[in-house]
C-alpha cells in the first residue's frame, strides 16, 4: 500500500490512539503478527502509551493462531499454512492446548469455540488504529456497532456489500489520508437511444496491506465513522461509532 503523509489538524490527535495516554512509542496497525516476512515497507503506525502497546500482544497473537487453525481445521502445526504460526504452535504447548479443547467435530465439519472477550479486544484495537491513521481522528469512545465472522459465511449479497469501495457522502477531515486516498472514477452511461453520458464518483477503496493477509477500509459517513477490515481472507470484520 502507498505511505501517505497525515496532513490533518494534529491536534485532533494527540497521546495515544488507545487510550489517549502518553505518546511513548508506535504501534503498528496492522500488527505484524498477521502478516507474513517480508513485511511491507512503511507499515502504518500510530502513537501509543507503553502500556497499551503491550498489552495487546497475547490477544493478537491468539487471534492469529484462532484464525489458522479454523482454515487448517486442526491444531497440528504441520498443516497450518503460515509458518509464523505454525512455529508459535510449536513453541507455545499451552496456546495449542486452548486451542484444541476448542475444538469440536460434529458431522464431519470442525468448530472452534471463541473467546469473544479476546477477540473483539483486539478487532476494537485494531479499528482505533486504523481510525487514527486514515481517518486523523481519535475512536477512544465505545462503539455504537461491532461484528466479526468468517467471511464464506456471510451471504453472497452481504459479501457484496462488505467488500464495495464507499462512495463519499461528505468528505472526511481534510488533509487526512482517508480524504487524500478517494479518487475520482468516471462512468460512461448509454441509454436505449444510444446517447451517452459521464457520470463522475469520489471512491474510497480498500487498502491492501499484504496480498491474502490482510485489507482495510476506513472512511467518515455524515452519521458515523466506520472501519472495516478482513484478516486471512477469513475473518471479516467491522467497528462504527456514531457521530
Amino acid at each position: 500500500m502507498d505511505q501517505l503523509r497525515g496532513l490533518s489538524d494534529s491536534r485532533l490527535m494527540v497521546g495515544c490512539a488507545y487510550c489517549g495516554g502518553a505518546d511513548e512509542t508506535r504501534d503498528h496497525v496492522p500488527s505484524r503478527v498477521f502478516l507474513d516476512a517480508p513485511f511491507p515497507e512503511n507499515l502504518p503506525v500510530v502513537p501509543a502509551c507503553l502500556a497499551c502497546n503491550r498489552s495487546f500482544s497475547l490477544d493478537e497473537e491468539y487471534v492469529a493462531c484462532l484464525i489458522e487453525v479454523a482454515v487448517a481445521g486442526s491444531t497440528d502445526p504441520s498443516r497450518i499454512r503460515r509458518e509464523s504460526i505454525a512455529k508459535t504452535l510449536s513453541h507455545s504447548p499451552s496456546l495449542r492446548l486452548s486451542l484444541e479443547r476448542a475444538r469440536t467435530e460434529d458431522n464431519g465439519e470442525v468448530h472452534f469455540a471463541v473467546d469473544e472477550a479476546r477477540v473483539m479486544n483486539v478487532m476494537l484495537k485494531l479499528a482505533r488504529g486504523h481510525a487514527a491513521f486514515e481517518l486523523g481522528v481519535p475512536r477512544r469512545e465505545p462503539p455504537t456497532a461491532m461484528f466479526c465472522l468468517p467471511i464464506h459465511l456471510m451471504t453472497d449479497a452481504a459479501r457484496e456489500d462488505f467488500n464495495a469501495a464507499h462512495v463519499p457522502e461528505v468528505y472526511g477531515e481534510v488533509g487526512s489520508r482517508g480524504f487524500q486516498r478517494a479518487i475520482v472514477t468516471r462512468f460512461t452511461l448509454l441509454n436505449a437511444r444510444g446517447d451517452e453520458s459521464t457520470l463522475n464518483f469520489l471512491l474510497q477503496d480498500w487498502l491492501e496491506v499484504q496480498e491474502e493477509r490482510y485489507r482495510y477500509l476506513a472512511v467518515e459517513t455524515p452519521t458515523a465513522s466506520s472501519v472495516k477490515f478482513v484478516i486471512g481472507e477469513y475473518l471479516a470484520c467491522g467497528v462504527e461509532w456514531a457521530c
